[in-house]
Parts: structure tokens; sequence; C-alpha cells
């Protein structure tokens, strides 16, 4: 009998994520983001959590929520320019942030579920992001030394998923979730769909089973728009 993974309440599925857990997080501003297990998250009022992330949502919704709440102790991100709580909160020592240029961000993540501990990286090289890093020369051309990240827990939304956790995404929803995936001890995915074994064409599926640990199936997502642009006309 082949192992199922679905699990039927988001509040189960969460419930070990300790206070001071480091959590890598899928999604690009609020596009992809698994949007019910962030807000099973709060429900816990786990803190302390250290969380990997292109960036943290908005005020109101995403990682905002946990950041709204004060649940956050560090962020691991490539951008934060869309969140008014982020920045209060950083300017006043609170939320510690470490910025990471967005392709290192996933390539640390990417390293970090492939079982690589550090790779080098030109990028970076002469700014603050390379303060304390070791360098190396290759070819007459410097590298910063970047580490790999991996997380006690992934939390990640796909559009579809078998019995067996394998994973679809769907188009730009993809971009950090098979990262993130890949990188957890425990990876959760959240989907919309939620079908048997052999029903998933095997060439359609971006994450194996073997990466995800807890399915379970969501449902009322929101489509938000992070940031609406009109043309003038």
């Amino acid at each position: 009998m082949k192992e199922r993974k679905v699990i039927h309440s988001f509040k189960e599925a969460v419930r070990d994520i300790q206070d001071g857990s480091t959590i890598i997080v899928g999604g690009f501003g609020l596009c992809g983001i698994p949007e019910l297990s962030i807000q099973a998250i709060k429900e816990q009022e786990t803190k302390d959590l250290t969380v990997v992330s292109n960036n943290c949502g908005v005020d109101d919704w995403g990682l905002g929520l946990l950041l709204a709440n004060r649940q956050i102790k560090k962020m691991v991100s490539s951008y934060v320019g869309e969140n008014k709580i982020f920045e209060q909160q950083y300017l006043s020592g609170e939320l510690e942030v470490e910025l990471t240029p967005q392709g290192t961000l996933a390539e640390r993540i990417r390293a970090g579920g492939a079982g690589i501990p550090g790779f080098y990286t030109p990028t970076g090289v002469g700014t603050p992001i390379a303060e304390g890093k070791e360098t190396k020369e290759f070819d007459g051309k410097t590298f910063l030394l970047e580490r790999g990240i991996v997380g006690d827990f992934a939390l990640v939304k796909a559009w579809k998923a078998d019995t067996l956790g394998n994973l679809v995404y769907r188009k730009t929803s993809r971009n950090f979730n098979p990262l993130a995936a890949m990188a957890g001890k425990i990876t959760i995915a959240e989907v919309e769909e939620i079908v048997e074994p052999g029903e998933l064409d095997p060439d359609e599926i971006h994450t194996p089973g073997i990466y995800v640990q807890r399915l379970l199936l969501g449902a009322n997502y929101q489509k938000r728009i992070e940031r609406l642009t009109v043309a003038q006309v």
C-alpha cells in the first residue's frame, strides 16, 4: 500500500512547528503563497520564527500577517518594499533582516534541498552583501561563498497533487515553490485539487512526492493583486 499524505486539518498540519523554527515559504509577492498554512500558524501564535522567503507579503496578507502578529524574529529575503510593518519593525530593531540577492536566495534554497552545503557566486562581491563572507578567486575573478539553506519546515502552494504528494504548479505561481519544497525537513503543501495516483501525467509533475510529507486541500483562495497599475489615457 503506497503512502497517502493527505491531512484534513491545517491546524493539525502545523501543530509541531515550534517557537524558534526556521520556515522556508514559497511564493513571489502574493502569487503562489501558502496562504492557509500561514493563517494556521498565525492562529497557533508560534513565535520567534526565522522565515526564508523572497519577500514578506503585504501588511494585511500573506507573511505580513505573521509580522503584524510579531511572530517573526528574522527574515531572509530579497525584496522588502511592499510592507510598512516590515519597515517599522526593522528600523526599530525588532526584526532582524538578512537581505540576499534574488538569484542567490533561489540557489541557496536549491542547494539546501540538493544537499549542497555551499557554493561560490560573483553576485555581491564588493558590496555590503560580502561582509564577513569567505571569498575565493576562480580564473582571476572573485567569488563569495554562500551557504545552502535548509528549513525545519517548508510551506508551499501548488495547483494540483495526487495523494502521494506529487505536485503540479500553475504558471507563475511555480516561482519559488519547487525550490522551497525541496529544502524543508518537513514540507507542507496546500493545493486546490487532489487526485488519485496515476491521474497525473508523470511529465507534468514539478515536485516529486518524495519531497512532500503533508498534503492539504485548500478552498476559497484569494487571487489578490499586490499592486494595481493602470495606464493613463
